[in-house]
Formats: C-alpha cells, sequence, structure tokens
C-alpha cells in the first residue's frame, strides 16, 4: 500500500461502530479503495491520566527483558509497532493465520484524531465517555479488514449477516497456588465470578445467563445453549451485523437483555437472510451459528491457548516480582507459614523460567479476551457443485452451505510440547479451519480447504515419518467421534497435576514460547 497519512478532513469519512475498554472501532464510509471495507481501531487513554504506556512509547526495562527472545519487538520504535508485531509473531502462530488478522498501521494527524473524537462523542456510551477519551497523541492507527462483511468489502453477491461474540475464559484452573479463600475459582467460570462483581457495583442490573464452560464443551447441545444464553443477555458479549450494520447488540456498552420489542425488530432484520416464517427466523439463526461454531473447531485452539495460563495470577505474580527483581509484596502481606507452605517455591526458580510463567499467563489472557467474528452469506441455489468432494453445514430455510474437507495425519504425539509444535507448524498452511490432536491414536484431524499435500509436507518439518490416514469430506455430525477427540486433546495442556509435563527429548531443543504483553487479538 501507499504510504497514506489521514487528515482532519478524513474524519468524516469514519463511522462510530463500537468500543472496548482499550480501543474505539469506526468503520470507513468513504469511495477511497484503499479503505473500502475496513475498520479502524483507535486506542483510547484514561481521562484519569493513568497509562501504561513508557513516555516515549516503546518498551521499559522489564519488558524488554521480558521479550527479549523477540528481536523484532525489540527493534520496534513505537507502541503501536509493537503491538501489531505481537498479534503476528504471537498470536497468529498460536490461532492459526486464517483466524487472525493483524491489520495494518496507517499514520493519522493529530487533527484527525481530535475530529474523530468530536464527531463520535454523542455516539458513545455515557460511561465510556466518563472514564476514556481517544489518545490523541498516537501517530497511527490499526486498520482490519471488516468482520462484519465478505471479504471484498461489497454486498453485491447478496445479503451477509455476521455474529460477533466474545467467548471469555472457557476453562476453570486448578492451580495449586490458588489460595483456600478463593477456592470458588475452582468451581465457578471467571466470567461468572466477573458477574457478580458488576452487579455489585450496580454496573448491571441483572446476571447473564451465558456460561463459556458451555461454548467450549466441544457438544453441539452446550453450543447452542451458550448461543441462546448469548441471546436472552448479551451485555457486550453478542453483537449480530446485517451488511455491516448492527442489528443486535449494543455499541459500546451493550444490552442487558433481550426484551419482547427487540426480539420482534431482530426477527425483521433478519427477513433477507433468513427464509423462514416470522417468529421461526431467530432459532433458525441460533441454529446456524451454532454449526458453524460445532463445525469449525476454532475453539479447541482458542481454548488451548487460554490454558497456557497453569499458574493462574495467584502464582504468576510471584515470577513477575522475580523479574523486575523486587521484594514480593504478596508474600510480604501473608504470614509466614502460609508464604512457606504455597509460595516460596516459586522465588527459588531461575530467571528465565520466571519470564516462561509471566509470558505464559500475558498470551493466555490475550485468549480469554478476544472477539469470534463469523460472516454468513446464502448461497444462491442452495447446492454445491456436482462432482465436489466436500461434505455441507447448513440451514435448510435459508439453503446456506458451508464446505469442509478434512485430511487425517498419524503423527507422532509424544508430549505437549510435541502438540503444540505440530499446532504451529499446521497452522502456517492456508485454507485450514481447524486442527484436532488425539494423542491416544497418534493423529492429527484437518478441516478446511488446504491441500494435503502441503499439510503433509509441513508436518515432515517436525516428524519425518508423518503419514497421511485418509481425505475425506468431513462428518459435522459425527458427534461420538469428536466429542472423544476434543476430550483427549482438552487433556493434554499439562493442567491435569500442579507438577510440570513431562517432556520427550526430541522436543526439548524444538519448543519455542511466543511472547508479549498485549491484550487484544481479532479471531476471524
Amino acid at each position: 500500500m501507499e504510504k497514506v497519512v489521514l487528515q482532519k478532513k478524513d474524519a468524516a469519512d469514519w463511522v462510530y461502530r463500537g468500543e472496548g475498554a482499550a480501543n474505539l472501532v469506526l468503520a470507513y464510509t468513504g469511495s477511497s479503495p484503499v479503505f473500502i471495507g475496513k475498520v479502524m481501531r483507535i486506542q483510547k487513554s484514561q481521562r484519569n491520566g493513568k497509562s501504561g504506556v513508557n513516555a516515549n512509547g516503546t518498551l521499559t526495562t522489564h519488558e524488554r527483558l521480558l521479550w527479549g527472545e523477540n528481536k523484532e519487538l525489540l527493534a520496534s520504535p513505537s507502541r503501536e509497532i509493537v503491538e501489531q508485531l505481537y498479534v503476528t509473531h504471537v498470536m497468529s502462530p498460536l490461532l492459526g493465520p486464517t483466524h487472525v488478522d493483524s491489520g495494518m498501521l496507517v499514520l493519522v494527524t493529530k487533527e484527525f484524531l481530535e475530529s474523530v473524537a468530536k464527531n463520535v462523542i454523542c455516539l458513545r456510551p455515557a460511561w465510556r465517555v466518563d472514564s476514556s477519551q481517544v489518545d490523541a497523541n498516537r501517530d497511527s492507527v490499526l486498520i482490519i479488514s471488516d468482520h462484519s462483511i465478505f471479504r471484498n468489502g461489497t454486498h453485491k453477491a447478496g445479503p451477509c449477516i455476521s455474529v460477533e461474540i466474545k467467548p471469555k475464559c472457557g476453562f476453570l484452573p486448578i492451580s495449586r497456588f490458588i489460595a483456600e479463600e478463593n477456592a470458588v475459582k475452582r468451581t465457578t467460570p471467571r466470567f461468572r465470578l466477573h458477574q457478580a462483581l458488576k452487579l455489585h457495583n450496580h454496573e448491571i442490573s441483572e446476571f447473564s445467563k451465558y456460561n463459556p464452560l458451555d461454548l467450549f464443551s466441544g457438544s453441539r447441545d452446550g453450543i447452542a445453549k451458550a448461543i441462546e444464553a448469548l441471546y436472552a443477555t448479551p451485555q457486550n458479549n453478542f453483537r449480530v451485523f446485517l451488511n455491516g450494520s448492527l442489528v443486535f447488540g449494543g455499541l459500546g456498552g451493550g444490552t442487558e437483555n433481550t426484551t419482547v420489542r427487540v426480539g420482534e425488530a431482530f426477527e425483521e432484520a433478519l427477513k433477507s437472510v433468513i427464509k423462514e416464517d416470522k417468529g421461526l427466523r431467530t432459532t433458525s439463526f441460533i441454529q446456524l451459528v451454532t454449526d458453524a461454531v460445532y463445525s469449525s473447531g476454532v475453539l479447541n485452539q482458542l481454548l488451548e491457548v487460554q490454558k497456557l495460563d497453569t499458574y493462574d495470577i495467584e502464582g504468576a505474580i510471584h515470577a513477575y516480582y522475580n523479574i523486575i527483581s523486587q521484594p514480593c509484596v504478596i508474600c510480604r502481606e501473608l504470614s509466614k507459614d502460609k508464604k512457606a507452605h504455597c509460595y516460596a517455591s516459586l522465588h527459588t526458580i531461575p530467571l528465565d523460567e520466571s519470564l516462561k510463567i509471566v509470558k505464559d499467563f500475558l498470551i493466555a489472557a490475550t485468549a480469554k479476551d478476544c472477539s469470534l467474528m463469523i460472516c454468513f452469506t446464502p448461497k444462491e441455489d442452495g447446492k454445491l457443485q456436482s462432482g465436489s468432494s466436500f461434505d455441507t453445514v447448513s440451514l435448510r430455510a435459508t439453503n446456506q452451505v458451508f464446505k469442509y474437507k478434512k485430511t487425517t495425519l498419524s503423527v507422532e504425539l509424544l508430549c505437549p510440547k510435541c502438540r503444540r509444535k505440530v499446532m504451529r507448524v499446521i497452522s502456517d498452511v492456508v485454507g485450514i479451519t481447524s486442527i484436532v490432536l488425539d494423542p491416544s491414536k497418534n493423529t492429527v484431524t484437518v478441516t478446511g480447504e488446504a491441500d494435503p499435500v502441503k499439510i503433509i509436507k509441513q508436518v515432515r518439518k517436525f516428524r519425518k515419518h508423518a503419514s497421511i490416514i485418509s481425505i475425506g469430506a468431513a462428518k459435522s455430525d459425527d458427534k461420538k467421534d469428536s466429542d472423544k477427540k476434543d476430550v483427549m486433546f482438552y487433556g493434554t495442556t499439562g493442567l491435569a497435576s500442579s507438577a510440570p509435563p513431562k517432556i520427550c527429548q526430541r522436543c526439548d531443543v524444538w519448543y519455542v514460547v511466543g511472547d508479549d504483553f498485549y491484550s487484544y487479538c481479532s479471531i476471524l
């Protein structure tokens, strides 16, 4: 792309789409081919003046120590570049390049940012305005594809509807460093604990019905239950767009519950996409989203990255104090008996182990707070071309067709490091939608449109004796087999006990841990 600098006059072409805790999202409405089909993420600053960014925008001394293995991050001249490189070089290999959009940085003037802030302030939720503002001191903004529409950036091919889900943390921690008074974390999802806190602080008026454990359950029924709950109480975790325009959910603050009036309006909005009688369109839409999430397998990869947090914050904080070479404040506040019994061992580990604990914790934090977007468009004839080798996931009422192809490989999966390495090398292949490992059978099942020859070539870079067992259509309704693989896959992350997982000698020289601090990523 040619060098572009957005000026004050360009601000009118960007309209408010929504926002989170750290960023404002704007959609492009102008005519420039460079930005059609794109959205912009602008970083915000807190109105109380607090900021975690170094004065010159580069990494702090301790951050440079933490991310020292990644030379590109260390050489970055600005925080914005560091954050983009983190998505590209850390999260993308872990989650798969087809599922992560790292975007591109575009230069902006201060006048552009100030004009944008003025244009959108009346659309932002009042409580967001009170707590944060556009950071007008930034030199650049992040431009990414608008995943509420198809990638060509137009709607001429027909209507498209997309759903944005914030899955949140999908597992219960079992770290032995969780204090007895916080044992509730072992039995209650993190999301629900936050809900209780928000309700207590009057930030919400109704407890969400959503349970992330259902969404990450690996079962179609569990996923359906989760989607239904998100629809009933979307808050800031569930939004739907029709041809790029929001038709369900809140812009920046969320909608706490779905009233009868809101439900009727959504039914009407679905009319152009869901060819079903009134009153049944929402049910069909929920079924469509459920089938897509279940068949894609993308949540398997997301959960694997979330589970890099093996110590919980209650253990990772001690490793953090090791890194900054300061007396541990947590230990100082505890009794000597409790400190000696639980945490003293963490302050005797080597520095490189402390670095790994903190890096894994921060990478997992990114995966716990990402967004998943899925875009649909109905196929005109509702049929696949004759001779197609793809199986289908379809919604009868809309004649929408989703194509999947499955490749099963035989690979020696000796330990968690083997498995992560295999995930990493396979994820580089274009056209993969999901990867499921079954260590009990030493198999890797890959779905998507990727060339099986390219897949096996990638795997043989790590395991020379890998071979293809079968190539065929994915059986999206083969629930028993899928559930079995999911259970095995989830059970191989080293979280079954407090002791570190065993590592095979062959893997010891291969394992590379990605690292960074940034808490955002967008999964397609």
